[in-house]
């Protein structure tokens, strides 16, 4: 389904005469829209799995646990606190402005463009406007072209919840993104690659438009020599499998500390056989890549690197095996971008400080990741940076709906999820509200002999 890029002004228009209505303001309309796309979207869990299903090979496992579950999630943290984010909050006022008080209001931007892409289609649409929706705010949502299946069903599930005028759909490709982003909007929100990004971002600059970025980038995975090795190996391959690897807080590459190499590398080996047996083709828990066109380039980064385990594929059927590389060089090509699917680069290090002067030394990745002493782990986040990070773990900070979720540098600007979610989508507004029956002449010209009590006051 294309959008008629002819009538993408027109629609955007009777969506903000729909906001100024004031309809969106109310908060009752907005925890009653949650309510229902709540029980809309459990009423229609079947099709939204079996879509991913569709699009991705993900399993009803994945697809709950990794899309819709977090959905739901959020739905339920907006619903629970809602009225006590959107509540007016109240600030103390200096003595100089006796008889005044100050307030900071919560209220929507407005229209807002959610710009969504393909590898969590459900979710990464949806978490977002969510928090658009609990803010107030009128949405144009720009879901992923090459998620077909998961569209369709999410198309239905807004159009019974919501009013066109409070939520469209423009589906399409590159033309009727160029075309949305020639238009005005009050926030962006865009979740997908630092090149697009930045096309993203220029045009939000023409009209000075807000912009939440959410990227990605090469997220590294250090496990040190004090690492417990089977629960590392596990949770590893977990994080950078899962989705076939196409997730942006994926580790994107292992810095493995050389006195421990030999044994983790066993252990990482055989947990992928436990997770998806000798032929991952034939295992239906293992996705597959999203189009011809990625697997062609994944293929081309596994060209001339030393595979140690994996790295068959079979292009018709869009499927890579799970593939550990050990890397011979941090100039190769597969170092230098982001990977976003099953190829898993290893690098031995000497040091601990020789993995973090490599990572220091990259842009700013959007997770970081540490097997080893807790303390030590501690330590190494504090000589970081990161979008977020865990200390023996992968990818499951962005399983609590309290942590706010997001990048830094190269990896995004901006944060969602939660109370984080909603503020990314409020204007504070500050306010002063002042009383008429006492007004001090000493603010008023003429100033001769009134800076000394300007200096006691202020």
């Amino acid at each position: 389904m294309e959008t008629d890029i002819s009538g993408i002004e027109r629609q955007l228009c009777a969506q903000r005469s729909y906001y100024h209505t004031g309809i969106t303001r109310s908060i009752n309309e907005r925890l009653k829209l949650l309510r229902r796309l709540k029980t809309v979207l459990l009423s229609r869990l079947s099709e939204i799995e079996k879509a991913l299903w569709e699009d991705l090979h993900k399993s009803s496992f994945e697809a709950y646990a990794t899309e819709i579950s977090i959905v739901l999630a959020e739905i339920e943290l907006c619903l629970k606190n809602l009225p006590k984010w959107a509540k007016a909050g109240k600030v103390s006022t200096p003595l100089f402005l006796f008889s005044s008080k100050s307030r900071i209001l919560k209220e929507p931007y407005g229209l807002v463009l959610i710009m969504a892409p393909w590898n969590y289609p459900f979710q990464l649409s949806l978490v977002p406007l969510v928090s658009a929706v609990a803010a107030g705010n009128v949405v144009a949502l720009k879901p992923s072209e090459d998620a077909p299946c998961t569209f369709e069903v999410m198309k239905h599930i807004l159009i019974e919840v919501f009013d066109s005028k409070h939520v469209s759909i423009f589906p399409g490709d590159m033309a009727t993104s160029k075309e949305l982003l020639k238009q005005r909007f009050d926030y962006i929100f865009f979740t997908g690659s630092p090149h697009t990004a930045r096309v993203v971002m220029e045009a939000a600059a023409k009209n000075l438009t807000p912009i939440t970025l959410e990227l990605g980038g090469k997220s590294p995975c250090i496990v040190d020599k004090s690492a417990t090795l089977k629960v590392a190996a596990k949770r590893i391959a977990f994080g950078k499998f899962i989705n076939a690897g196409q997730t942006c807080i994926a580790p994107d590459y292992l810095l493995l500390h050389k006195d421990i190499a030999a044994a983790f590398l066993l252990e990482l080996m055989q947990v992928i056989k436990d997770f998806y047996g000798e032929n991952a083709l034939k295992n239906e828990d293992y996705p597959r890549i999203i189009s011809k066109k990625a697997m062609k380039r994944l293929a081309c980064l596994l060209e001339g690197e030393e595979v140690v385990y994996g790295g068959a594929f079979v292009e018709e059927e869009r499927y890579i095996e799970p593939t550990l590389i050990r890397c011979k060089s941090t100039d190769s090509p597969i170092m230098r971008s982001e990977i976003f699917g099953p190829l898993l680069p290893i690098i031995e290090m000497d040091s601990l400080n020789d993995a973090l002067a490599y990572i220091n030394k990259n842009p700013k990745p959007l997770a970081l990741y540490y097997f080893g002493n807790e303390r030590i782990g501690s330590e190494v986040i504090h000589k970081t940076s990161s979008g977020g990070a865990c200390i023996n773990n992968t990818i499951l900070q962005v399983a609590n709906p309290q942590l706010p979720f997001g990048g830094v540098g190269e990896s995004g600007m901006g944060s969602y999820h939660g109370k984080a979610g909603f503020d990314t989508f409020t204007h504070h507004r500050s306010v002063l509200i002042s009383k008429t029956w006492l007004d001090f002449d000493v603010k008023y010209p003429p100033y001769k002999g009134k800076l000394k009590w300007i200096r006691k006051i202020l």
